[in-house]
């Protein structure tokens, strides 16, 4: 029997009616429907009449009940309160309705859609927030899990964490804890906030942090992302902490302090931003007073690309570094070695339908200073560059392309370039062949400085005729669809003497299928290239109609001289050959998961390869990769390389490659390590012995990285370096791991 003893308090009778109906819902057995027990009301839209709101409607049952004289009534377990998607759960509970409050006891156990709280006592307000005692938390979506002396829930969802320990290790596994005097967790933003922390890996502290933040959900948020800890030989042992800084949705900061035992501290940054026209980077290292070279040390990289209207853009690439050792010392090994310049360029172009228009600034550092000075790139402040193109009839389109430019440099000749090349052109196009041919004009004209008792305005114009024509020839075979496409391209170029004109940014490029078809043989345009010649070349193509995949393609092609060139730059060969070297290239990928690229170009007057090529993948998935390579240049170089990346269970991968100079009968760079997965957490330990110097000098280093799940969320991934290495290795679109 339940006693009733209700003296209504001045505060008004809706609160008596309140707990009345609380207490009929509780004398019925624990199974019965349960009853409103408390039905807050809201202020309509326009604020005339109050009404209830279902989200805090409050629903209670419970196996008896009991009210006392003070106002309050003593609920008998099992006891469940419900407002909203929010539960709590105890053996018993006390409901005093002056302070609107359930006091519980026993087994009380808060569950919503994104959080759990156990503990051993609970003060839980109808207004939606709690404070728990030696209580067991988790985050079911994040994963994360823990325990807290003490749980403070506010209404508005955020959790404060008092002398707490925090993982996001399964159930009954506690691989990493952090132990933190206090956190403070916003459910609304996803982020944690901890403060007086220590981070144990194994039982073992790992770093004690006064503040550290991390994310406890998939949106951007500040903190430490993933520390990087490895010993090299140049640089001793090196150890990097990035701190992540979600400044706004559009733009942020990675700062990463670090230290290297034979060298000092160094400071890195990495801003990063993106408006509705703009994207950009700025990145920084800065090591100051490096105690091996006796100075300050730095590299700049800024990159920008603004859209300021419809038609025009500008773009920037600008990069510095304090001394021309700096990339073998903090590159990336036999990367670092092969930086000759850092280009820096300013450009701004615009497009429409009939003009292009560009306006630069570009100029370089030379960081190989055995390059000779009169052999450096010059700088061109300004290059303007116009490219127009019209349809003046069907089939028949005009064009021009003009250039000025300015070649600035303290060595040698300097001075100003002009260039124009009107181009009359008609194509005809019926299906399966084409025929297009052109007649043009190419003009230079130049004035110059520093040119000693030479002519300061040499000039040179000659006429260019083109007859570019191809042929698609299909055939069905079975599922398959094969195809032959020859293609000639016919070029008549007459002979000017160009030996009064200097040289500023020309050179012959490499023989290529490309470079076959163009009618120009230089890049740059300080010569105009005579010719008479026929480039002739012929492609197959094997595709799958099903799917539309091509699974062989093949081209081979050479060209013919009907006269030797006569134009040459410096140390260039007079070639007296009636054909040049035969090029060709193979790529098959019919085979399940194999791909193979082969590239060769032929001397066919002594019979021997001058360039080579052959790349063989086995890749069945994105995280499974394996590669060999060859490559060869006359007289330069003949490499194998091999790599691979693979699973060998479902916690364990290892990696390897290995470039090895079949010339030198040495190893250029040999890289091995190994990745373990645990269920929240990741080590991976690399080792590398490569040439980190143009003189040969070597340099071995090892790394070992340390993820702990659920610490950290945005910022470069750790195995970036190896999707650099090992060609076609891509984790990040495998299948997520543990």
């Amino acid at each position: 029997m339940v006693r009733r003893t209700v003296t209504p308090s001045p505060q008004g009778l809706r609160r008596a009616l309140a707990l009345w109906a609380l207490v009929l819902a509780s004398i019925a057995h624990a199974d019965a429907p349960p009853c409103v027990a408390r039905d807050p009301e809201v202020p309509t839209a326009d604020g005339t009449k109050p009404g209830p709101d279902p989200a805090r409607r409050i629903e209670v049952t419970s196996a008896g009940a009991e009210v006392d004289p003070a106002g309050a009534a003593h609920l008998e377990g099992p006891v469940v309160v419900r407002q909203g998607q929010r539960t709590l759960t105890a053996r018993d509970a006390h409901y005093d309705i002056n302070t609107d409050a359930f006091d519980a006891a026993g087994n009380v156990q808060y569950r919503d859609p994104t959080l759990f709280i156990g503990g051993d006592s609970a003060r839980w307000s109808s207004q939606g927030g709690g404070h728990f005692e030696h209580a067991e938390f988790e985050l079911p979506k994040r994963p994360a899990r823990g325990h807290a002396d003490a749980v403070d829930l506010d209404a508005s969802g955020d959790l404060h964490l008092h002398r707490v320990q925090y993982t996001s290790c399964p159930s009954g596994q506690s691989d990493w804890v952090l132990n933190a005097q206090e956190i403070d967790i916003d459910r609304a933003a996803q982020q944690g906030t901890g403060h007086g922390v220590r981070i144990d890996f194994k039982g073992v502290p790992l770093v004690y942090l006064p503040v550290v933040s991390f994310p406890v959900g998939d949106a951007r948020k500040s903190g430490f992302l993933f520390p990087d800890f490895g010993q090299s030989s140049r640089n001793g042992v090196q150890l990097a902490v990035p701190y992540y800084l979600n400044l706004a949705p559009n733009y942020d900061l990675t700062l990463t302090p670090g230290f290297m035992s034979k060298r000092g501290v160094s400071l890195g940054g990495d801003l990063r931003f993106l408006t509705d026209s703009s994207r950009g980077e700025f990145k920084s290292d800065w090591l100051p007073s490096d105690s091996s070279a006796h100075r300050d040390r730095s590299y700049l990289r800024f990159t920008d690309v603004t859209d300021i209207g419809a038609n025009l853009r500008f773009d920037t690439n600008i990069a510095s570094a304090s001394d021309s050792n700096y990339f073998q010392d903090f590159g990336l090994g036999t990367e670092g070695t092969s930086v000759t310049y850092l280009e820096r360029v300013a450009r701004l172009t615009y497009l429409d339908a009939h003009w292009r228009a560009i306006g630069m600034v570009d100029q370089f550092q030379t960081i190989d200073q055995t390059i000779a000075t009169i052999d450096r790139p010059y700088t061109r402040a300004p290059d303007l560059m116009v490219a127009g193109h019209w349809d003046v009839a069907p089939g028949l389109a005009l064009g021009v392309d003009a250039e000025a430019v300015e070649f600035v440099r303290d060595t040698g000749i300097a001075g100003l370039r002009y260039g124009l090349d009107p181009t009359l052109q008609y194509t005809w196009r019926s299906p399966g062949a084409y025929l297009t041919p052109a007649v043009g004009l190419r003009s230079i004209r130049y004035s110059l400085r520093n040119n000693g008792a030479a002519d300061a305005s040499p000039s040179v114009s000659a006429p260019i005729a083109t007859l570019d024509a191809g042929l698609n020839f299909e055939r069905e075979a079975g599922s398959r669809l094969q195809t032959l496409e020859p293609r000639i391209l016919y070029t008549y170029v007459p002979y000017r003497d160009q030996s009064a004109q200097p040289l500023f940014d020309t050179g012959l490029p490499d023989l290529n299928l490309i470079e076959l078809f163009r009618s120009q043989r230089y890049v740059g345009g300080d010569r105009i290239a005579d010719a008479h010649q026929v480039a002739t070349g012929v492609t197959t193509r094997l595709l799958d109609t099903a799917s539309g995949r091509q699974l062989l393609t093949a081209t081979l092609g050479e060209i013919v001289y009907f006269s030797s060139p006569r134009v040459l730059l410096p140390n260039e060969p007079q070639t007296t050959r009636n054909t040049s070297d035969l090029v060709g290239q193979v790529t098959v990928s019919a085979f399940g998961h194999w791909n193979v690229d082969i590239g060769e170009q032929w001397n066919t007057q002594d019979h021997s390869t001058a360039r080579s090529e052959v790349r063989l993948q086995y890749k069945p998935s994105a995280d499974r990769v394996a590669n060999l390579g060859y490559r060869y240049r006359a007289g330069l170089l003949e490499q194998v390389d091999g790599s691979v990346a693979w699973p060998v269970s479902d916690r364990w991968n290892v990696y390897a490659r290995e470039v090895y100079s079949l010339r030198d009968k040495a190893s250029i760079e040999a890289l091995g390590g190994f990745e373990f997965k645990a269920n929240c957490w990741r080590l991976r330990l690399m080792a590398r012995h490569y040439v980190a110097s143009r003189t040969g000098q070597r340099d071995t280093a090892i790394s070992v990285q340390l993820e702990l799940n659920g610490l950290s969320s945005v910022g470069e991934r750790a195995n970036a370096f190896l999707e650099r290495s090992i060609r076609g290795y891509s984790p990040a679109q495998a299948s997520a791991g543990p």
